[in-house]
C-alpha cells in the first residue's frame, strides 16, 4: 500500500503534469527510444506518429490518459480494474517483461524531473506510485501468461506457424489460416479475442508486432485472422503484399478481455463496420446452436467493401435464429437492394427497434470510433443498459 505522504504528494501534483501532459509523453518516448532503442522493437512506432498540428500520437494521448486516470483514482484502484485487464492482455500480446517496467518507470520518472524539476520528494512518490501500479500489472499478466501456457495446445512466449491458406474475401480485406509447424493443437479461445503476430522481414524497419482478432470460431489446429488493407499501413500491406501460402510467422497466444460471454438462452445482437466484423463474426460462428434470437448488422460502404456476405448469409439460411441485416452506405450500381443489402445509409437501429427491445439481449460491437460512438449512443436511447453494451477499439482504447 502506498503511504498517506505518497498520495498526497501525487494528488497535490498530477494536476501540473497533466497541464503539462502531451509536453512530458512526448519526451518520455523520445527519451526512451533514445537510451532504448531495442523498445523500438516491441512499440508500435506508426503510432508515435504525431497528429494534425503536432497534437501527441495516439500512443502518447494513452500514456497520458492512463497516468491522469491512475492519479486520479489513486485512493481506489479498483475503478481501474477493468483497464488493468484490458491493457494486461495486450501486454502479453507484445510479451512484455518485469524489466521493461523498470525501464519505463526510470524514463518517465527521469522525464517528470527533467520537464518540471518538482523536488526529490515528489520523484520519490511518483517512483513509488508507479512501482506499485506496476506490480498489480506484472501479476496480473504472468497469470495471463500461465493460463495460456498450460491451456491444451498452449505456449509462453512465440510459436512458430505456417500460412495454409490466404483468401481475398472483399476489395480491402483479406484472410489468412495459421497452423503450427510443430504438428501440435492449438490454443483455444473466447470469440472475440484477437492474435498477436511478429513480424521481421528486411523491408521493415523494426520488428514489428500487430493483433488482429480471430475472425472464426475457435479450432483445435488451426486459427484465422482477417486483415483490412488500410493506405498507409506498413504492417497490412506487408502481409497482403508479401507473406502468401508457406510462409512461416511467428505468433503469440490469444489474449484480448472483448469477447463473447452469455448463456445459452441470451440474446445476443453482434453490430459491426468495415472491417470491425472480423471479432463478431467469430462471436456468430460461435453462435450457431444458441438457443435465443441472434441478430448480425453489419454496416459498410458497398458491395466491392463488403467481406464475408456470403458465408454470413449462409449461416442465416441454414439457423432460423439468426437475422442477418446490412447496410450499404454508397450502394454500387451492381448492388442489389433487398439482396446485397437491406438498408441504404448508415446503420439506423430505430428501422429495426422491435427486434432489439428484449430487456435481456446483449450487445456486442466493433468498428471505427466514429461508428461506435454513433451506436452507442442509439442503443441507450432504446434503453438498452450499459451493462448490456460491448465494445472493442482497434488500436488505443477509447471510452464511447
Amino acid at each position: 500500500m502506498l503511504s498517506q505522504k505518497t498520495i498526497d504528494i501525487v494528488k497535490t501534483t498530477a494536476p501540473v503534469i497533466a497541464e503539462a501532459g502531451p509536453m512530458v509523453t512526448q519526451h518520455f518516448y523520445q527519451r526512451m527510444f533514445s537510451h532504448n532503442p531495442e523498445l523500438k522493437d516491441v512499440f508500435n512506432m506508426s503510432h508515435q506518429k504525431n497528429g494534425a498540428n503536432n497534437q501527441p500520437s495516439s500512443q502518447q494521448e494513452a500514456l497520458f490518459n492512463a497516468i491522469c486516470a491512475y492519479a486520479n483514482n489513486i485512493e481506489n484502484l479498483a475503478v481501474l480494474l477493468p483497464a488493468v485487464e484490458k491493457i494486461a492482455h495486450k501486454h502479453t500480446s507484445f510479451m512484455i517483461t518485469a524489466e521493461q517496467y523498470n525501464i519505463v518507470g526510470s524514463h518517465l520518472i527521469a522525464t517528470i524531473d527533467e520537464l518540471l524539476a518538482p523536488g526529490q520528494d515528489v520523484l520519490d512518490a511518483w517512483a513509488e506510485a508507479y512501482g506499485l501500479l506496476a506490480n498489480i500489472f506484472i501479476n496480473r499478466e504472468e497469470e495471463i501468461y500461465q493460463e495460456n501456457a498450460n491451456k491444451v495446445g498452449g505456449w509462453r512466449g512465440t510459436r512458430e506457424f505456417v500460412v495454409i491458406n490466404k483468401q481475398q474475401d472483399s476489395e480491402f480485406i483479406t484472410s489468412f489460416t495459421f497452423k503450427p509447424t510443430d504438428g501440435g493443437k492449438v490454443a483455444s479461445y473466447k470469440p472475440g479475442q484477437y492474435l498477436g503476430i511478429y513480424l521481421n522481414a528486411d523491408e521493415l524497419e523494426n520488428q514489428e508486432i500487430r493483433q488482429y482478432s480471430l475472425s472464426s470460431a475457435p479450432q483445435d489446429d488451426q486459427y484465422r485472422i482477417s486483415v483490412k488493407r488500410e493506405s498507409h499501413g506498413k504492417v497490412s500491406n506487408y502481409l497482403h503484399n508479401n507473406i502468401n501460402i508457406g510462409d512461416k510467422v511467428m505468433l503469440a497466444a490469444p489474449a484480448g478481455d472483448f469477447f463473447l460471454d452469455v448463456e445459452a438462452n441470451t440474446p445476443v445482437t453482434l453490430l459491426s463496420a468495415g472491417v470491425g466484423l472480423t471479432p463478431t463474426l467469430s462471436m456468430l460462428e460461435s453462435l450457431t446452436d444458441h438457443q435465443a434470437p441472434v441478430n448480425w448488422l453489419h454496416a459498410t460502404e458497398n458491395g466491392a467493401h463488403h467481406a464475408y456476405k456470403k458465408q454470413v448469409k449462409a449461416l442465416a439460411q441454414q439457423h432460423n435464429h439468426i437475422q442477418d441485416i446490412t447496410w450499404y452506405n454508397t450502394p454500387l450500381d451492381s448492388d442489389l437492394p433487398a439482396e446485397d443489402y437491406d438498408y441504404q445509409g448508415l446503420m439506423d437501429l430505430s428501422t429495426i427497434a422491435p427486434q432489439l427491445t428484449d430487456e435481456n439481449m446483449h450487445f456486442y460491437f466493433c468498428g471505427p470510433v466514429a461508428f461506435m460512438q454513433y451506436i452507442a449512443k442509439q442503443l441507450l436511447a432504446l434503453g438498452v443498459s450499459e451493462d448490456r453494451i460491448h465494445y472493442e477499439c482497434f488500436g488505443p482504447h477509447k471510452v464511447l
